[in-house]
């Protein structure tokens, strides 16, 4: 007699169980295209928590760390998954390296969807520099930089009282910000070049930081400081050179 229930269990083990390490544009738009092909429970995707209210994302969505490469291995092995696409920002190193390290200890196919960085165009007006402590050293004095950054990396610049910084952020700060002279802009991005270069104007910036993430979600501040001749101190992915 077939018992039910271990026939259950292993057509799960047979079906496709993919896990999308995102948090870009391109991580959402890939599982919508995973959902419509293998179905909302196939298709999991992993988000690192750091905003509020992340945009919807097809399939199921999971939200926080993993808690290293055991942490990782472990949930591959409780989710029976079997396949992992890493979708994330291309600056987001230590999942990128956990999920080498995670994959091959489960022996799991790991797929890397990493987009391609920004390539300086005519008109540009760019200085690239290898690390965030380069880019805080290059700032001239008595500028006013827009620090297109993520949250948890701008303390570093704290450092330099002579230079007022625009912080954008997708959340309100949680607690004060250890600058000396700042202003604090709420809210994504714009896609749209001039919005993006009316806010530059707007806010005197003289100066942009942002590192070279590329893709399109975050372009539009590229042309606008391209449009008004702004210079972009832009931060270089880690063994690039240009």
């Amino acid at each position: 007699m077939i018992d039910r229930a271990e026939s259950a269990r292993k057509r799960d083990f047979m079906t496709e169980r993919i896990l999308i390490l995102g948090g870009t544009r391109e991580a959402a738009a890939l599982a919508k295209e995973l959902v419509a092909c293998h179905g909302t429970d196939a298709v999991i995707t992993s988000l690192a928590g750091r905003t509020k209210e992340p945009r919807p994302v097809a399939g199921r969505l999971r939200i926080g760390g993993f808690g290293g490469v055991e942490g990782l291995s472990a949930y591959l092995r409780a989710e029976h998954i079997t396949r992992v696409i890493d979708a994330t920002h291309p600056f987001a190193e230590q999942i990128s390296a956990n999920a080498i390290a995670a994959c091959a200890q489960v022996n799991v196919p790991l797929e890397t969807r990493i987009r391609p960085p920004w390539q300086r165009q005519a008109g540009d007006h760019w200085l690239h520099v290898p690390t965030i402590t380069d880019a805080v050293a290059a700032i001239p004095q008595n500028a006013c930089v827009l620090l297109a950054l993520g949250s948890q990396h701008i303390t570093p610049f704290a450092n330099r009282s002579d230079v007022h910084f625009v912080i954008r952020m997708v959340d309100p700060p949680a607690a004060l910000l250890p600058f000396a002279k700042h202003s604090v802009l709420i809210g994504r991005p714009s896609s749209d070049p001039i919005e993006e270069a009316q806010m530059l104007r707007e806010n005197g910036i003289t100066h942009i930081v942002c590192r070279n993430s590329g893709g399109a979600g975050a372009y539009a501040k590229i042309e606008a400081a391209r449009s008004l001749a702004l210079p972009v101190l832009m931060i270089a992915r880690h063994g690039a050179s240009y």
